[in-house]
């Protein structure tokens, strides 16, 4: 049996959703429709409403929601953003940008270790 399509909308779509009576929201490229879970929100229904209309993966990913949450996200599900608006991932699921900051921040610990142990050796 094949997949079921989820409905396609544009991130423009989902920010016409952005008031107290009307909160969606998107989380890994999916369209949640938290209306009814504001007020059993356990983080209170204000959290939600900052993001009504936004993109909130990372602030979600940040909180570290449990499997049960995340399990309970699914009867709020209404679609996906359309494939050209989707979030380019690496292979690593990774952003673009995310991987940008790990190159750099890389190449900066790998240089400031470069550095002490150079002037490390030039005092011996």
């Amino acid at each position: 049996m094949a997949p079921t399509e989820q409905k396609q909308y544009s991130l423009a779509e989902v920010a016409q959703h952005n008031k107290p009576d009307d909160v969606w929201m998107v989380i890994h490229d999916k369209v949640y429709d938290v209306t009814k879970f504001l007020h059993e929100h356990p983080g209170g229904e204000e959290v939600l409403i900052e993001w009504a209309g936004k993109e909130a993966t990372a602030e979600f990913d940040d909180v570290g929601h449990s499997s049960d949450a995340k399990e309970q996200m699914k009867q709020f599900l209404v679609g996906e953003i359309i494939e050209a608006e989707r979030k380019k991932k690496t292979g690593a699921g990774l952003t673009i940008n995310q991987r940008s900051a790990l190159i750099a921040g890389s190449a900066l610990a790998i240089g400031a270790g470069l550095a002490m142990i150079f002037k490390a050796s030039s005092k011996k």
